[in-house]
C-alpha cells in the first residue's frame, strides 16, 4: 500500500507513478498522525473554507498538497524514503489563514499541557523556521521521520498561489474601474455631442422658418442629416 500510494521518488522516476503526488496525502502513519492533521485542518481550514467557499478551498488544498509533494520529491531524490500525510497541504492552509487573519491570536498547548498564545503570523513564521532548520539537519545526515520540505513546499506554493491570485484579482478590479471610467467618459461625450447637435439643429430650424430649407448651406444640410441619423440611432437604443 505504501509503496503503491505513498510518495516514493524511486516509484515516480522508474514507474512514472505520478498519481502518488495526490494519493500520498490520503495515507497516514497511524491514528495520531491522521488525528492531529485533521484536527489542525478543522481549526484553520474551516474558517478559510467559510471565507472562500468549498470549491476554491478544495482547489487550493490540492494545489498546495501537490506542491508539497513535488518539493518533498525534489529533496529526496537520493533517499529511498516514502512520504505520506496531508501535512504539506495543511501547512498551506495554515499559511492562508495567517495571511487572511495575521493578528488573530492562536493558543497552543505545549506538550499538551502549557498554553502558549501568539499571533497567527508569528505562529506560521515559527513553524516555517523550524521546518527549514529541521529539513537542513535531515539533509546532512539527521533523520526525524518528518517530511519538513513537504511542509515548506506547501507553504511556498500556497504563498505564491495566493499572491498571484490576489494580484489577478487586483488587476481585474483595476480593469473593471478603467472600463467603468471609459464608459462614463463615453457617455459624457455622447451627451455633450447630443447637446451641441441639438443647439445647431435649433438654429438651423429657426433659419428654415425665416428663409426656407432651400436657402440652407450644404454644411447646414449635412448637420441636419447627421442629426437625423444620430437621433434615429439613439432612439433605437431605448
Amino acid at each position: 500500500m505504501l509503496r503503491l500510494f505513498g510518495l516514493s521518488s524511486f516509484m515516480v522516476l522508474h514507474n512514472l507513478a505520478i498519481w502518488q503526488f495526490v494519493s500520498y496525502m490520503f495515507l497516514h502513519g497511524g491514528f495520531f498522525h491522521i488525528f492531529f492533521n485533521m484536527f489542525v485542518l478543522w481549526i484553520f481550514g474551516s474558517e478559510v473554507e467559510r471565507a472562500w467557499g468549498t470549491k476554491p478551498f478544495l482547489k487550493y488544498y490540492f494545489i498546495t498538497g501537490i506542491g508539497a509533494g513535488i518539493c518533498s520529491f525534489l529533496f529526496s531524490l537520493s533517499m529511498h524514503t516514502i512520504t505520506i500525510g496531508a501535512s504539506g497541504a495543511i501547512y498551506g492552509v495554515m499559511l492562508a489563514f495567517a495571511m487572511m487573519y495575521p493578528d488573530r491570536i492562536i493558543t497552543l498547548l505545549l506538550f499538551l499541557i502549557i498554553p502558549i498564545s501568539m499571533k497567527a503570523k508569528h505562529l506560521v513564521t515559527l513553524m516555517a523556521v523550524i521546518s527549514i532548520f529541521s529539513g537542513i539537519t535531515n539533509l546532512f545526515g539527521g533523520s526525524d521521520g518528518v517530511a519538513h520540505f513537504a511542509h515548506l513546499g506547501g507553504m511556498l506554493v500556497g504563498y505564491l498561489y495566493l499572491k498571484s491570485d490576489w494580484r489577478l484579482a487586483a488587476a481585474k478590479e483595476y480593469l473593471r474601474r478603467k472600463l467603468k471610467m471609459w464608459q462614463l467618459k463615453s457617455e459624457i461625450h455622447r451627451i455633450e455631442h447630443f447637446q451641441n447637435l441639438q443647439r445647431q439643429v435649433d438654429q438651423i430650424l429657426d433659419k428654415i422658418n425665416e428663409v426656407g430649407y432651400e436657402n440652407l448651406t450644404e454644411k447646414e444640410k449635412k448637420i441636419l442629416e447627421e442629426a437625423s441619423n444620430f437621433f434615429t440611432r439613439e432612439g433605437g437604443k431605448e
